[in-house]
């Protein structure tokens, strides 16, 4: 049975942005891609209406605004960009909804440019590239540090989602993966990613903050895989972690996960019995990957019932985003 779905990775760019990416592509493909990336009422909206998805959430393609080091031009490449995916859904509102970028070099600017695309831009959201670069491609910022406090309360306030979404990692990355650049995207991509993700359970914030949603792509960066281990070993060792609680219990109270790029039956359902289905939500990772082959995957899934992949297809997100 093939079911309407809504899909939440779906990375588009702008002319201001679109040529931050293309180091991470090879010379043969960039093209391709960068074609794919500003095309949204053309290829994107066919490949949509070939996949059976009626409604995608836009986002800016990695890393977007986490890469400019400045703090003003951080602050000003945001608006903009915001202001142009805006005026692209409102083109086709029924089929395009948008994640706001935000500039994460400054936590207040972030909270300002987040509280505007919510209220007056009416976003679904935000999604942001992990770290951001702060001056130098060596300063790293996660979101776990203590400015990041008020940030948070204006996106629990706001009580929308923030999608915590990968990027290439910079100088910083582990010098293990140094001569291996075929891992700088998969496996590189979920070490940040997860980590990041954890350094924010461990944190207290969503002591502070329990209503906070962060999304998480690829089946969850591997953390329905390893959490178990991660969460029972803190607690053995009997390291004082800011958190009041096991973080296996933030994962599941606080993080939704797609299927984007991960379209792997078994993979699911280990994270259906970590989450549960209520907590997985349907994406593709447009241009990565294809729609059709997403769509058809999740249309063929007979190893849940079809209540579940209902949910998962698009009741949860109408559920989560209010649509």
């Amino acid at each position: 049975m093939k079911l309407p779905k809504i899909a939440l990775e779906e990375h588009v760019d702008t002319p201001d942005t679109v040529e931050d990416a293309a180091s991470h592509f090879a010379p043969q493909v960039w093209p391709k891609f960068r074609r794919l990336l500003l095309d949204i009422h053309g290829e994107l909206l066919a490949h949509m209406d070939e996949a059976g998805i009626q409604t995608s959430v836009l986002s800016l393609n990695a890393p977007g605004i986490q890469s400019i080091a400045d703090k003003k031009k951080a602050v000003e490449a945001a608006r903009r960009s915001n202001d142009y995916l805006a005026e692209q859904a409102a083109r086709n509102p029924l089929r395009f909804r948008v994640f706001a970028g935000l500039p994460m070099q400054d936590p207040e600017c972030a909270a300002l440019e987040l509280t505007r695309c919510i209220r007056e831009l009416g976003f679904a959201g935000a999604l942001v590239n992990s770290f951001s670069e702060l001056e130098s491609e060596s300063s790293d910022l996660y979101y776990d540090l203590p400015e990041y406090g008020d940030f948070w309360g204006t996106l629990a306030s706001l009580e929308v989602p923030l999608y915590l979404h990968p990027r290439y990692m910079g100088k910083n990355r582990p010098k293990f993966l140094d001569g291996h650049p075929w891992f700088w995207g998969p496996w590189a991509f979920t070490m940040d990613t997860a980590t990041h993700a954890l350094r924010l359970m461990a944190s207290g914030i969503f002591d502070r903050f329990p209503k906070l949603t962060i999304i998480l792509g690829h089946l969850g960066e591997t953390l329905p895989f390893t959490i178990y281990r991660i969460s029972e070993t803190i607690r053995v060792v009997g390291h004082n972690m800011p958190a009041k609680k096991p973080l296996a219990d933030y994962f599941r109270e606080n993080f939704y996960v797609t299927t984007s790029g991960n379209f792997c039956s078994q993979s699911l359902l280990n994270t259906i019995y970590w989450l549960g289905a209520d907590r997985v939500l349907f994406s593709v990772d447009y241009p990565y990957q294809k729609m059709t082959f997403a769509s058809e995957w999740l249309d063929k899934l007979d190893v849940i019932s079809e209540a579940d992949r209902e949910k998962i297809a698009y009741k949860n997100a109408e559920r989560l985003f209010r649509l």
